[in-house]
């Protein structure tokens, strides 16, 4: 199978990062979590708390925001999958991202691949689990495909996946649309 990392690899931004955007202009009670946000930035810059912790702070604005939502952002923002990604890929195709699955499943489903992602609570933005990312990413794979999974491909914008890296036959970093062996 081959794998992929989502954000700044097949889509070509972060895709939370635009959907709270999104979300900021079309449901104005998020922006009363502003302060919050700003306190998770700042958490997370200079680690005083876990990735995962400052996370759930920021994500307290999805309380503010239907459940429907992240179908209407991905109507919207569907089209900007990198064609490099939709020509090559394939139906065993796994994504593996710290985003959160509620966020990514409309477009798994649209585009037509698996998925495993952080485990966040669409209502009230709490994790089950860590945030999955570095060797999370690893430890989410085996849990879900086994032990001896074989990754044939695996394609990231981040170093940060080198655990997911050093699985793989063959890894790629992704620089926007130039593709280059890991």
């Amino acid at each position: 199978m081959n794998v992929y990392d989502f954000d700044k690899t097949i889509y070509p931004a972060d895709s939370t990062a635009r959907f709270y955007l999104w979300c900021l202009r079309h449901y104005p009670a998020c922006r009363r979590t502003l302060p919050t946000t700003a306190l998770a930035f700042f958490c997370m810059g200079v680690r005083l708390r876990p990735k995962t912790r400052c996370k759930e702070l920021f994500y307290r604005f999805l309380r503010h925001v239907p459940a429907d939502a992240p179908e209407r952002f991905w109507s919207e923002h569907l089209p900007e999958i990198r064609p490099w990604y939709l020509s090559q890929r394939q139906p065993d195709d796994l994504v593996i991202s710290a985003s959160p699955e509620f966020l990514l499943r409309p477009v798994a489903e649209a585009v037509g691949f698996a998925l495993i992602a952080s485990r966040v609570d669409p209502s009230t933005g709490l994790y089950d689990g860590e945030n999955c990312h570095g060797a999370e990413k690893v430890r989410r794979l085996r849990e879900q495909c086994g032990a001896d999974a074989a990754i044939d491909g695996f394609w990231s914008d981040s170093r940060s996946d080198a655990p997911m890296a050093a699985l793989a036959a063959h890894a790629h970093i992704v620089q926007g649309d130039i593709i280059l062996d890991w």
